[in-house]
């Protein structure tokens, strides 16, 4: 990125020529101040987990008015330093994707089926799964294969359990789980008009072919998962991008084509958002966050709903050894919860109220993370998955707790060897302002790091 010498924003001569042109035509007048904006520093924002009710950060907080667990920072902090950021207590996400929840909490019960179509990092995932809860099941989908185990670590790490991280695409979505969701969210793959105060990449790679591109996909998109979705179900539909290409002009083509009505989203005029002719905008020139663009759509309820699609496997998943059952059960605060299978000495929990769904799932899709991973067979014991540890229901007294210090938990999330006294002998649950961060196991002359070798800090 070139770097202005006496500020430390990029030169607006950067930004493509086309497109400062393509915004003229859109906003008129107000375009300037877009360009503006996107000459000013990006904005650092947080998501809350209520894994921890209070966390400390340099600087000022604001809240983000859209959001209840959402906070803007005035200081950036190096994330990677707070053992709190790898624990799963927040997550960096821009604020202006955090306005979801709105159209979530207006027409999708937390009792509902969500898909999150093209969910990697996970930002918007980790918000449908904190908004469902216990009541509702999330299928988080990734299908470039780089990214979804990215996704599937962030969704660990988050805790709720309700969540099943898969790579697929959305034309397999469309042929094998007809009707199955209450809602699916599409934040489809743009032209990353709202990122380009942050992304070089994104700037660097715009063009009206790319535009005209991307808007061909995700029409593409939008029609392979379409089918995926109940009759009457709700299709929330996002970029981050400015254009109307990618935004109105998609939104009015799905509606007419695929069969749906559009819905209107309430919000605080204070807000700064502005309408389009279909669907919000965010333009960081008014509404304090990157640009982001969100519409939500109901599908025509005059197609009679396909209740064949779900079909009981013909084998029973197998199960760990009777023994082991009690013993994992006793790691959870409410075992009754969880349904439990078994594969290749590994024992897997998933929400009990979508068992069947789940069951039939796992035999229609590729699924990464199923839940969470609960036990593994050790020798002849069974020992604790590293999932476990980041679970919300873990009943954190069924292991010795050994709380350590900053720079303890950095060297524990490094992967280092840890010399500590005083630590009980055999496996222990390390914890960080009473915040779990893992499994180690003291054998006597040593403790064992037995933190995930992929999830490791590499660099500081």
């Amino acid at each position: 990125m070139h770097i202005c010498k006496n500020c430390s924003t990029f030169a607006v001569d950067l930004l493509p020529v086309e497109f400062i042109e393509s915004m003229h035509q859109q906003l008129g007048p107000e375009a300037g101040l877009l360009i503006k904006a996107l000459e000013t520093e990006p904005v650092t924002s947080i998501r809350l987990n209520s894994k921890l009710d209070v966390l400390t950060f340099e600087g000022d907080t604001d809240e983000v008015p859209w959001h209840l667990d959402g906070y803007y920072l005035s200081v950036r902090p190096q994330f990677t330093l707070d053992p709190l950021f790898h624990a799963g207590c927040y997550y960096v996400q821009e604020a202006s994707s955090m306005f979801i929840q709105q159209a979530l909490e207006q027409y999708v019960d937390p009792s509902s089926i969500v898909l999150d179509l093209c969910a990697a990092p996970g930002g918007k995932s980790t918000l449908i799964s904190e908004y469902l809860g216990r009541d509702g099941l999330l299928l988080s989908n990734e299908v470039v294969r780089q990214r979804v185990f990215i996704l599937s670590e962030n969704i660990q790490k988050w805790g709720n359990g309700n969540t099943i991280v898969t790579h697929n695409t959305a034309e397999e979505y469309g042929e094998r789980c007809k009707h199955l969701f209450d809602c699916i969210l599409v934040d489809a793959p743009c032209s990353g008009e709202g990122m380009f105060r942050k992304d070089e990449q994104a700037r660097n790679e715009w063009s009206p072919k790319a535009v005209k591109q991307c808007a061909e996909r995700q029409r593409s998109i939008l029609m392979d998962v379409w089918d995926a979705l109940k009759p009457g179900g709700v299709l929330i539909y996002s970029t981050c991008t400015f254009n109307q290409e990618e935004n109105e002009k998609n939104v009015e083509w799905a509606a007419e084509t695929l069969g749906a009505d559009v819905l209107s989203i309430d919000y605080d005029p204070n807000w700064g958002i502005t309408a389009g002719t279909v669907g919000y905008h965010f333009y960081p020139h008014k509404a304090k966050g990157e640009g982001f663009y969100v519409c939500a759509l109901r599908k025509h309820a005059d197609e009679p709903l396909d209740q064949t699609r779900i079909k009981t496997p013909k084998k029973e998943a197998p199960m760990p050894h009777p023994e082991f059952l009690p013993v994992m059960r006793s790691w959870l605060q409410h075992p009754d919860d969880w349904a439990i299978r078994y594969s290749d000495r590994f024992a897997t929990a998933y929400p009990f109220k979508y068992k069947e769904i789940i069951d039939w799932l796992s035999t229609q899709l590729t699924c990464i993370s199923t839940g969470f991973g609960l036990g593994e067979e050790r020798g002849k014991g069974i020992a604790p998955q590293h999932s476990l540890s980041m679970i919300k229901d873990l009943r954190k007294e069924a292991f010795p707790n050994v709380a350590l210090t900053r720079e303890q938990a950095l060297s524990y999330l490094r992967t280092e060897a840890l010399n500590m006294n005083d630590v009980p002998l055999g496996l222990v649950l390390l914890t960080y302002e009473g915040v779990p961060l893992g499994f180690a196991k003291n054998v006597g002359n040593r403790l064992n790091n037995l933190y995930p070798n992929e999830w490791r800090i590499r660099h500081l």
